[in-house]
């Protein structure tokens, strides 16, 4: 077997692979999505403060790489290109591709599953807040400055705080 053979679908198999860490999945094809069903107020200029109501306040778990991480990271990616290169190995022809690509498959879930499990989680606050303008507005920190539903917030940089 000739090293040189699987170089070519092994850098192709990466590519496509990079290439999919690159789609959101989350946005739902809107640009000020943000995952809430709540309209979003879009003047965060950072400018000046804004003011509401917190509507509600939730408790998320969020992985170490910040809120609304990739789903696709380098365990996947080498997994893939493992499992391609281990599946290269079997067969000749068709069999042979097909195997190639059921090794990266197969190798790209395995590698997802081991990031997933080394990964660290923490807790966020989710805060929903009525805006003075009628809009809402959604905000995740890691910290709780004591704020309580119904409590009047300013929100200065994207950082809730009583007022």
């Amino acid at each position: 077997m000739k090293p040189l053979n699987i170089i070519g679908p092994v850098m192709g198999l990466a590519a496509v692979l990079t290439l999919g860490a690159c789609a959101d999945m989350n946005n739902n094809g809107n640009p000020n999505y943000s995952g809430s069903s709540y309209p979003q107020s879009t003047n965060q200029s950072g400018a000046y403060a804004s003011y509401g109501v917190v509507q509600a306040i939730e408790l998320v778990r969020v992985d170490n790489r910040g809120i609304g991480g990739s789903g696709v990271g380098a365990g996947t990616i080498a997994g893939a290109v493992i499992g391609g290169i281990v599946g290269h190995q079997v067969g000749q022809g068709q069999g042979n591709t097909a195997a190639t690509v059921l090794g990266a498959a197969g190798g790209a879930y395995a590698g997802h599953e081991l990031e997933k499990r080394n990964q660290q989680t923490s807790d966020a606050y989710k805060f929903t807040i009525r805006m003075n303008d009628g809009s809402y507005q959604t905000l995740t920190q890691t910290t709780n400055p004591n704020i309580r539903v119904g409590d009047r917030v300013r929100i200065e940089n994207g950082v809730a705080q009583r007022y």
